[in-house]
């Protein structure tokens, strides 16, 4: 063997190996990048990461530590104050303010105070306002429980979408691959000078408009994974792959109106709706204790000098201390309280009105996704059904194709409705799982 045919070999064997180990680090990124998500994990993830549920649970917290700074009202007012002045000298001006006498005084003052004070009763305003504030934190409790269904639901909504994409890509490389058989054969007869090129034509665009439609899809698909990762909060560059598995599973249900009885126990809506009532009560009772007096226990010390209620100015501290009760009243809230106490009963009598409504829309959003549920089953049955016919209508069409017995413009019909019949089927499975889970949803137990 000469030196340009071993340079040759050795130069093909290092470019061989090359593209093997590019393809293997290739393979290597992209199985690094993709995951299989399960439903459970998707929700996990997405209650861990969403950024609507992060700011929803900042507001539990929030309202959390407010319910903390209502509990203070509790513990008794305690306030000390220290201050110095320089105390100038006084004058003594006479009756008919003719003449007056200077007098001369200690110039350096100070201040000491101590006072600590708690209110005892005013008609339960501590107690109701600590008890709104509790309220206050269990609505935002159920607002996050309400947000993270939402959230569930729409992050299935993207998941559910990317898995009918995947099939669907995957039926149209199918009927890709089968077009690209079938222009073998019609080339094959075009040479034979059995069909005209017109037959071979048609052929070329039908999997030119495959080729097409095949690329929105996979368009598609990633524009709706990166909507995806960023919703479950994975690694830019994630793609997400769904849970085959999915399509095995078997939902069990109970009965209608078991179903809506559920819905009013369980939907974080209805249960917001009822607390916020709960909470509208609560105020109107702090808005009571306006008309209440206010019993307060107080206790104070202050150390001053110089003295200087008596004559002449004594240069010395004196230390003061007292206790005592005191009762206040405000005598405007005879006239004021009730055009509140009004608008408190004008607010839960709206809300009330509005729970009951709510629980109306709550019944016939389960009714309805009960509906759609039994119908996506139906649906299932209809469509494999449909999808034997196109699979045997194509079979026989491509028969007499074949024995000169129908036209090309025949055959093409039937590949459409053979790839319109499988790409409805596809999906089939995955709506009787979404129709499942949005039910769950109406329930209030996704």
């Amino acid at each position: 063997m000469n030196t340009k045919s071993r340079a040759r070999k050795i130069g093909f064997y290092l470019t061989l190996c090359f593209f093997t180990f590019f393809c293997n680090q290739t393979y290597g990124q992209d199985s690094i990048n993709s995951r299989k998500i399960t439903i459970e994990k998707l929700f996990e993830l997405a209650i861990h990461n969403h950024p609507n549920l992060i700011v929803s649970a900042s507001a539990v917290s929030i309202a959390q530590q407010k319910t903390e700074v209502a509990k203070l009202r509790r513990l008794p007012e305690i306030s000390a104050s220290a201050s110095a002045f320089y105390l100038g000298n006084a004058a003594l001006i006479d009756k008919d303010l003719s003449g007056s006498e200077k007098v001369p005084l200690p110039h350096f003052g100070n201040n000491y105070a101590l006072e600590a004070k708690e209110l005892i009763w005013k008609g339960g305003v501590v107690k109701n306002s600590i008890k709104a504030s509790t309220l206050g934190e269990e609505l935002a409790e159920l607002d996050h429980k309400n947000e993270e269904q939402n959230i569930k639901i729409l992050v299935l909504g993207y998941y559910l979408d990317l898995f009918k994409l995947k099939n669907q890509e995957a039926v149209y490389n199918q009927n890709i691959e089968l077009a690209h058989k079938r222009l073998d054969l019609t080339e094959k007869l075009y040479k034979q000078g059995m069909i005209t090129k017109n037959d071979v034509i048609r052929n070329q665009l039908q999997i030119s408009e495959l080729e097409l439609a095949k690329e929105v899809i996979q368009n598609n698909r990633k524009i709706l994974n990166d909507e995806l990762i960023v919703a479950l909060g994975l690694q830019e560059g994630t793609v997400i792959e769904p849970d085959d598995k999915l399509l095995d599973s078997r939902f069990q249900l109970a009965d209608l109106a078991s179903l809506k009885q559920d819905a009013y126990v369980s939907s974080p809506g209805l249960q917001l709706a009822a607390k916020e009532t709960e909470l509208l009560q609560t105020e109107k009772a702090i808005t009571k204790s306006e008309r209440s007096p206010a019993l307060s226990v107080f206790a104070g010390n202050s150390l001053v000098k110089p003295i200087t209620n008596v004559m002449p100015v004594i240069d010395k501290y004196m230390n003061t201390w007292n206790t005592g009760i005191s009762l206040s009243y405000t005598i405007s809230s005879v006239y004021t309280t009730g055009k509140k106490l009004k608008l408190n009963d004008l607010q839960i009598e709206k809300n009330e009105k509005y729970a009951s409504a709510l629980k109306q829309k709550t019944s016939v959003a389960v009714n309805t996704a009960y509906i759609k549920y039994n119908e996506a089953y139906s649906q299932r049955k209809t469509l494999e059904y449909n999808k034997a016919l196109a699979d045997e209508n194509y079979r026989i069409i491509e028969k007499k194709y074949l024995n000169q017995l129908a036209l090309i413009v025949d055959i093409m019909d039937a590949s459409n409705s053979k790839l319109e019949a499988e790409l409805k089927y596809t999906n089939a499975e995955i709506n009787i799982v979404y129709a499942y889970y949005k039910l769950l949803k109406e329930t209030g137990k996704i």
